[in-house]
């Protein structure tokens, strides 16, 4: 695992004349090359999870906060039920995945759901 982070930063100063021609460059690099320590513990859940992997529903959220541009927080009051089938469409932080059902794409707390085992 490589982690690498770049900062560079730029300013020049143009009000007063002694600092015309004076420009400053802060430029950061910070880099890692050497894997993580082993901590013991199982993968976690969402390293299982994908854009796009189907789930399906196994305990009904009690409220549900829908995936829209201005988002909208509501009472489940029947929308979505254990057993409910969808895809992940896009992954927010703590564990909050966007799932599209058929009644709509909402907010959903990675407890409520897990991967879908598709036999082929």
């Amino acid at each position: 695992m490589a982690l690498s982070i770049s900062s560079t930063s730029t300013m020049i100063f143009s009000k007063s004349p002694q600092f015309v021609n004076r420009l400053r460059v802060v430029k950061t690099k910070c880099e890692s090359k050497e894997p993580p320590p082993e901590t013991g513990r199982p993968p976690a859940k969402s390293s299982k999870l994908e854009i796009g992997s189907p789930v399906i529903v196994i305990e009904a959220p009690k409220m549900i906060k829908t995936a829209a541009s201005v988002p909208c927080l509501r009472v489940n009051s029947g929308l979505v039920n254990p057993g409910d089938v969808g895809r992940i469409v896009s992954r927010k932080p703590k564990d909050l995945w966007a799932v599209r059902l058929t009644v709509g794409t909402y907010l959903i707390d990675g407890k409520y759901f897990k991967p879908l085992q598709l036999d082929e």
